[in-house]
């Protein structure tokens, strides 16, 4: 049997918990509460029904099922708990997110792995202050993670060929070697240029033949001295 009384103080915390939990889930689905010993919201039929803390419905006209959540205290994370209530959950189409104290983690780990007891999600939450604050401790490999929406990618146009490409590439022709240069002929003297090389020459005869000359003069000076 599930433990159906709680002390007052942890009475409190739980139906505080769901109802910050009832707000959470209420942004995006159709949640329905039973908190305390109220049976307001069934998941089955009959003998069959249970009633989990929230049961978690799509918004649209069918109302599937999306989930169910249970919250635990200390007193509530035990062995009878686990048998009564989280087997009974796990064995629904749906996925099961179980909220326990920050320091019975280590028990409701040990506790479902002992019983088999399959967990979407596995969350922990502890007072900070006047707020609650919860912590995702475990995910099965077969919950749903929610990826944040991006764009579509923009289809990539290819890119137009360029005329270059387009063009056929033309056949590689050896360079032509430029012809031999020749020798330019040597350039002949001027007339002028000639001219001036013959008058240069008997000026310097000249001036040769007059120091001939003046040579005897001085020597003569000398004899009659």
């Amino acid at each position: 049997m599930p433990i159906l009384v709680r002390p007052v103080r942890e009475q409190l915390e739980h139906d505080r918990v769901i109802r910050l939990l009832h707000a959470k889930y209420k942004r995006k689905l159709e949640v329905g509460m039973n908190p305390g010993s109220e049976q307001a919201v069934p998941v089955g039929a009959g003998t069959s029904a249970v009633y989990p803390d929230l049961v978690l419905q799509s918004t649209d006209r069918t109302r599937k099922l999306m989930g169910v959540v249970e919250v635990e205290t200390g007193e509530s994370v035990n062995h009878l708990e686990a048998m009564s209530q989280w087997a009974s959950f796990a064995r629904l189409r749906a996925p099961f997110h179980l909220y326990v104290p920050a320091n019975m983690i280590d028990v409701a780990r040990r506790l479902c792995a002992d019983m088999q007891i399959p967990v979407s999600e596995l969350w922990t939450f502890h007072p900070v202050g006047d707020q609650m604050r919860f912590t995702l401790v475990q995910r099965s490999a077969t919950a749903p993670e929610k990826a944040p929406r991006t764009a579509p990618p923009e289809a990539v146009k290819p890119a137009a060929p360029s005329r270059e490409a387009a063009r056929p590439a033309r056949r590689s022709t050896p360079a032509a070697t430029p012809p031999p240069r020749r020798k330019a002929p040597a350039v002949k003297a001027a007339p002028r240029a000639r001219a001036a090389a013959g008058k240069t020459a008997p000026a310097r005869g000249r001036a040769t033949a007059a120091k001939k000359k003046t040579a005897p003069r001085s020597v003569r000076t000398q004899k009659r001295k």
